[in-house]
């Protein structure tokens, strides 16, 4: 509207469609939204009349015609806001995104089911209520302008008819000479008649975007989807970077401090024994040992080969076996698993096992895994004097966060004087 040509373009024309095609939608949806509001309209008649009915009546038919709107108002509005979206290509030049799903599976029910839980269904209810409620009056209030200039130019000819007087809102007249001011008036404001259709057609399409339109819902869910991928992309990189580290330590430095320890033993049996070399040697040699170990547990903790080779329920039994604490582990699954996602129950219950053994004063834990619904479901619980709070370390955060990751969640019940119940439950589809 602010550029020179704007009268020139087609802007004013469009507009001009847009207006006279909304009486025939509002026309057409005026006998259903009559028939779904008629409780209400007889509340309506009462008030205005003043014959109300009993209370009784009035509170049945206002909880008629929420009931009615609320089960049949989506099969109205549904078509309707389709319809409008085909209108705004007048007056819109960006594509609108309806906001709505797909069912959750073939048939009218899914269908059904979908619709009517979703926010954009009920915002083109509202905006269907709005469509032959105010837009009417709206209508009739604004358009009301261009009708009196036209009045206002064709004067002279109603007057020159001799058919009386004519009235121009404001004021009467009864001759062509007076008459004559009020066409040029008419003539001068002629040209505010487009810009006065764009705006109440800007108006209308702006009130129908608000609310048919879903702006946020399409990029938002692409985001989001983004980052789910990138972030199964980092999880699967991160574990094979954990399994390049663990087989470089296992077949490099493993191997050569396996050969030292060899070596010291060699040259310990090769050393007399009462030679002032004998307890150096002897104390390097254990020294390799306890290395070796060191090394062959820190393997582990990056990323234990039995996970790998036997699954999930193995190596949880091998940390049942490790653990200080008499642990009862049961399982249910019977195949394998993704690994990231398996890697990340292994390395929670890991983490639980330890916290327990250092914090609970526990005599016993239970670890029980299932798999149903997509989702793995871990639980930890322990017997032990509880209180386990999250904000008293990072341990229980660094759980979450591991747990989080992969998509899953975790959840806590450790009241003062136990017992101790960490479940984690992570998506898992086969």
């Amino acid at each position: 509207m602010t550029r020179g040509r704007f009268l020139l373009g087609s802007w004013p024309w469009r507009s001009l469609t847009y207006l006279l095609t909304t009486p025939v939608v509002v026309a057409v949806v005026a006998l259903p939204a009559l028939v779904l509001g008629a409780p209400w309209l007889v509340v309506a008649r009462g008030f205005h009349t003043g014959q109300w009915p009993p209370a009784g009546g009035l509170l049945l038919a206002v909880l008629l015609g929420i009931a009615l709107v609320a089960a049949f108002g989506p099969l109205v509005a549904l078509p309707v806001a389709v319809v409008e979206r085909q209108r705004l290509r007048l007056v819109e030049t960006e594509q609108l995104d309806t906001g709505h799903r797909a069912p959750t599976g073939p048939g009218l029910w899914p269908w059904l089911r979908t619709r009517y839980a979703e926010p954009a269904t009920w915002r083109a209810v509202g905006y269907t209520f709005l469509l032959v409620t105010a837009v009417p009056v709206l209508y009739g209030a604004l358009l009301a302008v261009p009708l009196l200039i036209v009045i206002f130019l064709v004067s002279p000819i109603l007057v020159g008819q001799d058919s009386g007087p004519v009235s121009l809102g404001l004021d009467t007249v009864d001759s062509v000479d007076s008459a004559l001011w009020y066409s040029l008036a008419g003539l001068v404001l002629l040209p505010v008649v487009p810009y006065l259709l764009a705006v109440l057609a800007g108006a209308h399409g702006s009130v129908a975007r608000l609310l048919l339109h879903d702006s946020g819902a399409e990029p938002l869910r692409a985001a989001l989807v983004e980052v789910s991928h990138s972030r199964a992309r980092l999880v699967d990189s991160f574990e094979s970077e954990r399994r390049r580290i663990e087989r470089d330590l296992h077949d490099g430095a493993q191997q050569r401090l396996v050969s030292l320890t060899l070596q010291l033993g060699l040259a310990r049996l090769d050393l007399p024994a009462d030679s002032p070399s004998a307890d150096t040697l002897a104390s390097a040699h254990e020294q390799a040992k306890q290395a070796m170990v060191e090394l062959r547990e820190i393997i582990h903790g990056i990323h234990p080969q039995i996970l790998v080779e036997r699954g999930l329920p193995a190596a949880l039994g091998e940390l049942a076996d490790r653990c200080p604490i008499p642990t009862t582990v049961q399982s249910e699954l019977t195949d394998r698993l993704p690994g990231h996602v398996e890697a990340a129950a292994y390395f929670v219950v890991a983490e639980a096992l330890t916290n327990a053994a250092r914090h609970s004063d526990a005599t016993g834990i239970r670890v029980s895994t299932t798999h149903r619904s997509g989702r793995l479901t871990v639980q930890i619980s322990d017997d032990g004097h509880g209180g386990a709070d999250p904000a008293r370390g990072t341990g229980l955060t660094g759980l979450a966060d591991r747990v989080a990751v992969v998509g899953g969640r975790m959840l806590l019940s450790s009241p003062p004087g136990g017992p101790t119940l960490l479940q984690v439950e992570l998506p898992c589809p086969r």
